[in-house]
Order: structure tokens, then sequence, then C-alpha cells
């Protein structure tokens, strides 16, 4: 007869399987087993923590690599994998912390080596951020001048001419982009400029009815991963006048086609105003873009003025949906606080908070997860909270809902119906980010407003790694911004800069400037920049 102990190492050898499997659920749950057998193995508790790395639940990869430290002070591998959790939920400086003890402990550790350099370039360059950071930026819109650009006789796309977009154009850049083509900026420009004009003036939360004749298909993430998403539109149709779609944030980020998926849905969204509808994820907010990819996709593909444009319409995307009074789709979850009301989200003005922040409504919905137990818990991600079934049912009985569709989370089916079916979560990311098993999903509501799962399998894509891997989210630094004199200039708040090349870094000393001297301004950082130009143009990961 086997004891707890055998049994418990047992449950891990699965879980260990499961996880080789990219299953990384199944090994969680094989891993909680053996926990509940014996929780004095610092093992069992590191293996957990990296499973829940997988399923980007970073919080409680934290919680338990921690608990595995407090087991095994001297145990590596968990001080690493906590340090890739902190540098996951952006908390770089408590990565480093982690990482120097990695290399303490394990001196001939050239991986935490690299992590440790890389994580305080991190540290440096936030705190450049902040020190150049101003409250009213310029649009990247001002000044420029679209319908004068001129796109060269070469280029072999359709054109788009006027002020309306084109179901023509639309056709031929979807053939473009499976061929590895972009179009011209002229046209990503134009596309970017009218669909931000557009949803600035829809309401936060957007309401749609159903008419008789009309399907709507709600899809989750997709995450940059252009080619599933094509293969959703050839099982489920493409957008028409009788066919709406609504997707549920996070298009762009990790996969690496996010700019070709983001001008797509911005195209139908100019080509089907009424018919085609955008909430925002968390991951259309800035610093999610500049550590998981699409900043530095937007500037390797087009350039960092198209970045700044994306930027500027993320923060005008409503926050949520409401489906003829009985569903409400948002890209999070439910809030900390039961009073809340659908007229609490009608009356949030989005536009005085243009990135979500640490706590109110906005990050809220767009970063809280379900939990299956009642109450509220803390976040399994490190960010926002968790709320379970008696919640989801105060929410939908005090505001006449029959459920919330939320996304946010893969889910191995590619859906789930959970606190007794009050909340649906839809994942649209088929295979993500090439590494977990998932199918993908969308729901179609048609005017009865009966909800249709479907489910999808990935399709070959060419051999492109995703921009970032779950497993290491900061750091693909080749897709970091460098400092140019424009962008330092442009900042508008700058006075003096001091380079120093030994440490790699610049540091500003602010001091508000006004604008009939920013030309001035300019001038002296050219100067500056043709002199020391190894210094300014380095990369600064």
């Amino acid at each position: 007869m086997t004891t707890p102990q055998e049994q418990a190492i047992a449950f891990k050898n699965e879980g260990n399987k499961a996880f080789a499997a990219h299953d990384w659920p199944k090994a969680v749950e094989f891993y909680d087993k053996a926990i509940e057998l014996n929780d004095k193995e610092p093992t069992f508790w590191s293996n957990r923590a990296q499973a829940h790395l997988k399923t980007e639940a970073y919080g409680y990869a934290i919680r338990d690599a921690t608990k595995a430290i407090e087991l095994n002070p001297g145990f590596v591998k968990a001080y690493y994998r906590r340090a890739t959790a902190y540098a996951a939920i952006l908390n770089p400086k408590e990565a480093v912390k982690d990482f120097k003890t990695c290399v303490k402990i394990a001196p001939d550790n050239k991986d935490a080596k690299l992590k440790l350099v890389e994580c305080e370039k991190i540290v440096r360059q936030l705190a450049f951020f902040a020190a150049i950071e101003v409250g009213d930026e310029l649009s990247a819109a001002e000044g420029l001048d679209v319908d004068s650009m001129a796109v060269d006789a070469s280029y072999d796309g359709v054109r788009l001419e006027g002020n309306e977009m084109t179901q023509e154009f639309i056709d031929d850049m979807i053939e473009r982009f499976k061929h590895g083509k972009l179009i011209h900026k002229k046209y990503v420009y134009k596309i970017i400029i009218a669909v931000r004009n557009i949803v600035y003036n829809e309401p936060t939360m957007v309401e749609v009815d159903i008419p008789e004749d009309v399907q709507l298909t709600v899809c989750g993430d997709t995450h940059g991963q252009y080619f599933d998403l094509m293969e959703l539109f050839r099982l489920n149709g493409f957008p028409t006048d009788k066919h709406y779609y609504l997707f549920n944030g996070d298009f762009v980020d990790r996969g690496s086609w996010s700019t070709e998926i983001a001008l797509l849905l911005y195209a139908y969204k100019w080509l089907r105003p009424n018919g085609f509808f955008i909430n925002r994820g968390n991951h259309e907010t800035d610093d999610m873009n500049r550590v998981y990819g699409f900043e530095g996709e937007c500037k390797h593909k087009y350039n960092e003025r198209t970045y700044k444009l994306f930027s500027e319409s993320f923060s005008a995307l409503p926050l949520a949906t409401l489906i003829g009074k009985k569903f409400l789709v948002l890209h999070g979850g439910l809030f900390s606080d039961d009073n809340v009301t659908l007229d609490d989200i009608r009356k949030l003005d989005r536009h005085k908070q243009k990135q979500p922040g640490q706590a109110g409504l906005m990050m809220e919905m767009l970063w809280t997860d379900p939990q299956p137990f009642p109450g509220r818990g803390p976040s399994k991600r490190g960010v926002g909270m968790q709320f379970g079934p008696d919640v989801t049912k105060r929410f939908c009985d005090k505001n006449g809902l029959e459920a919330i569709i939320r996304s946010h989370e893969v889910r191995m089916d590619g859906y789930e119906e959970e606190h007794d079916g009050k909340c649906i979560t839809v994942f649209s990311a088929p295979k993500y980010c090439d590494m977990t098993e998932n199918k993908g999903a969308y729901i179609n509501i048609g005017p009865d407003y009966k909800l249709k799962f479907s489910q999808f399998d990935a399709v070959p894509h060419p051999n492109i790694k995703p921009m970032v891997s779950p497993l290491k989210p900061p750091f693909h630094y080749r897709y970091w911004p460098r400092l140019t004199p424009f962008s330092l200039g442009v900042c508008a708040k700058l006075r003096h800069v001091v380079a120093d090349v030994k440490v790699g870094c610049i540091c500003i000393a602010q001091q508000k400037i006004k604008r009939r001297e920013y030309l001035g301004l300019l001038c002296r950082l050219g100067m500056f920049c043709r002199e020391h130009v190894s210094v300014l143009a380095f990369d600064c990961m």
C-alpha cells in the first residue's frame, strides 16, 4: 500500500506529464492533489507556480513560489519563477530582487544573469518614461495632412480614395496581409483616425438590439493571431449588413500579426459603424503594449506615429456593450462594489481617464476574473480581484440581465459557462501563443437572444514566432523603442539632457517650458545628438 508521500509524488509526476502536454489546468489539478497530501515539499509548490505562469495566473504563481521559498530558502527555481511572475505584472523592481538572489545562490546561472540585466534595464527605462511624461501631449494626428500624402505608383494594392472605407479595399487588405504585405501608411493613418473619431463619440457602454434578420457574433481575445481570425471568418462568415460582429478586446499583443488584426477590425468598423463593435481590453493599453509586443510591432512594420495613433484610438474605445438589455459584454468582469449598476457604466467618462490605472471601474471592467467560490478574493493575476457566483447573481438580478459575457482568460474548450450560466467566458485565440492546446470559440446570437456556441481549431501560419511568449513577457527587447531625438523632444518638458554612457541611460531634469521655446529645444537636442549619436540612439534595452 502506498504512503501519502508516495501518492503525492505520483500526482506530481502526473502533473509533469500534463504540463509536458501543454494542458496547464490539468497540471494544476494534479499539483493541487500532491500538495493536499504533502504541503511540506517545495518542489510541488514550485511546479504549480510554473503551471500558473503558463495560465497567466501570475498572482497565484507569486504565492506558490513564495511558499516554496519559505520551505527551502535556497530554491533557485522558485526565486526564478517568482521573478518571472513579478516581471509579467509589470513589477520589475521586485523581479530584480529575486533574480539577484538567483545569481547569488547560483553564480553560474547564465539565464538568471541575463534576466537580471534585462530587468534592471526595464527599471531604468520606466524611470526615464516617468521623467519625460507629460499631461497634455499633443495628438499624434496634430499637423498630419493625410490627404496630401502621395502613394507611390509602385504600390500594388487597391487605392482608398476620399473619406469612405470600401469593401473592395478590405478584401484586398485581407489578401495582402495573408501574403505578408503591408498597406500604405497613408491608409493606415486614415483608418485609425477615422475609427478613433467614430468610437470617441460612442457611449462608454454601447447598447445594441438585434434586428429580426440579423445575427450578432461575439468574439473573445484574438491576440494578433491573424490566420486564426481568418479561419473564424471562413467558418462563421465575414461581417455584412446582416451579420454583426462584436470583438471583446485584446485583439493586439503577443501574436505576430497584431497590426493586421487591428487594421482589419478598424476597417470593418469604419465601413459598418452600426453593425461592427469593438470593446477595449486590458491589452489595448500603453503599458501592456510596451511590454507585450504591439508597440514594437507598429514601429517595426510602420512607424512610431502609427503606434501613437493606435494608442489614442484605444483610449477612445467603449468599455462594454449591452446586447438586447439581456447580456452585458465586457472584457474582464464585475466589480468590488455591489452597488455598481449599468447606469454607473453609462455615466463613466472614459475620456478623462485614458489608462485604466490600478483601481476604479475601468480597471475592474478590464481586469477582473470569476472564481468558483462565493464572495470576492485576491486576483490570481496579481492585478484586480476575483468575484464569485453570488456576486454575479446579485449584479444580474439588480440590472435585469440574463448573464455577463467576458473574455480575458484562456479556456481549453474556447468557452465556459460558470456561475450557474450567468458568467460566460469566450476566448477566440486557439492554440494560444503556439503553446497552449486550447480551442477557440465564438458566440452567435440571433433576434431571439439565444446563445449558440461554436468552437474552432488553430490553422497553420507562417513560421514567425509570437512577439511575446506567455512565460517570458518582458524579455523580447528587440521590439522595444529606441530613444530618438524626436521622441525626446516631443515631450515638451525637457530642459537639460545628461547622457551617462557607462550605465547606458539618460537622466532628465524636468522643467516646464513655454510653447515658444519648443523649437529651440528641438534644435538644441538635435545638436546634442549629432555630437553624441551613439548615446541618444542606443537601444535602451
